[in-house]
């Protein structure tokens, strides 16, 4: 059987897919049709504003109401132990939520530079320097994270039949696998994703953290007092570029046994403890995917970084095969957008093993 391809080229949509997504604004939403508990089919669509179920005419539904909720379910509370950075971020109000993000491509920004200093007189009379900031434009990409699975008619024929509930492990999986790469894009260890003139950077290789050489703990002689100092100074990094807290300190999983036994001899506190008694350290967490013996300071602002929300995890349907085949994706568009001020300064620092 040939291969039936949907797509769209300026503005133009080829295949029953694309042709759904570009009359629906490219709201996913039209792909996720169910079968109401009249036994009839819906799909849902933005009327005056709001989400309504209007009935399909043209097409039938396979999954009903509950099928898509278990899957939905399945991906993403697989997703969320994956999510740490994204969640963390999120959490502390770092985000920018862009309605409708699957019909944009870029987000556009800027970086504003700074202004003279106001005087001080007795009479205002003087004539303050009446000079005006500088703007410098920067282009986003919002690329879509997604994972696909599917189902054959007769898997879902015979759930339907038996009364058992579809088997979600694939819907898990495709889930665990796109938070796995969003939280990989945000803390970057990925490589730089470019498209439209701008790149997608994430903590650890925006090109302009702040190095920080750190000690390696297995190194002889080394204490809990050489963090501590080291930290320190990634503090008065973060200051010295303007960037005044306050701070998360995201650590790799190496750095677990150091951070949790004792500050130094005798001592009554774990690392860990005596760091968090630091003014400005809110916080410190432990992700997965660093490696070796790294940590970043990152001020919670979202002048430094925040996760741009094009579209919260999601799962959609199409058909192939004649319809033999249900076909889905699991797709977020979660975008770490790191940021620096017009002179390149932020408030990123990435410490590291010399």
């Amino acid at each position: 059987m040939a291969k039936i391809t949907d797509f769209i080229l300026n503005g133009q949509p080829t295949g029953d897919v694309a042709t759904r997504l570009i009359n629906a604004n490219m709201d996913p939403r039209v792909l996720r049709p169910y079968i109401g508990s009249d036994g009839k089919s819906y799909e849902t669509r933005i009327v005056n504003g709001e989400a309504r179920a209007v009935p399909m005419t043209n097409a039938t539904a396979t999954l009903r109401k509950d099928d898509w909720i278990q899957l939905d379910a399945a991906a993403i509370s697989a997703a969320k132990p994956r999510l740490k950075l994204v969640n963390d971020l999120r959490g502390a109000g770092l985000q920018y939520v862009i309605p409708n993000g699957m019909g944009k491509t870029i987000l556009q920004t800027q970086a504003m530079s700074d202004i003279s200093d106001a005087d001080i007189s007795m009479d205002a009379i003087r004539t303050t320097a009446g000079d005006r900031p500088h703007f410098d434009l920067t282009n986003l990409p919002l690329p879509i994270i997604s994972k696909d699975f599917s189902f054959s008619s007769r898997q879902i024929a015979a759930s339907r039949n038996d009364g058992s509930p579809l088997d979600t492990t694939a819907a898990e999986l495709a889930g665990q696998k796109v938070a796995e790469e969003a939280e990989k894009l945000a803390l970057g260890t990925l490589d730089e994703y470019t498209y439209g003139g701008g790149t997608v950077y994430g903590l650890i290789n925006y090109e302009n953290a702040i190095a920080q050489v750190l000690t390696n703990p297995t190194t002889e002689g080394w204490a809990g007092t050489t963090l501590l100092d080291e930290v320190l100074e990634m503090i008065q990094a973060s200051q010295d570029h303007y960037y005044y807290g306050p701070w998360r300190l995201y650590v790799s999983p190496n750095w677990g046994r150091y951070l949790n036994g004792e500050f130094k001899a005798a001592s009554d506190k774990a690392l860990r403890t005596r760091l968090l008694e630091i003014e400005g350290i809110s916080d410190i967490l432990t992700l997965d995917y660093l490696t070796g013996y790294k940590m970043v300071l990152v001020m919670t602002s979202p002048s430094v970084v925040r996760i741009v929300v094009g579209m919260e995890m999601t799962t959609v349907e199409w058909d192939s095969h004649g319809g033999m085949q249900k076909n889905f994706k699991v797709m977020a568009i979660y975008v770490p957008q790191v940021r620096c001020d017009f002179n390149g300064n932020t408030g990123i620092v990435y410490g590291n093993v010399a």
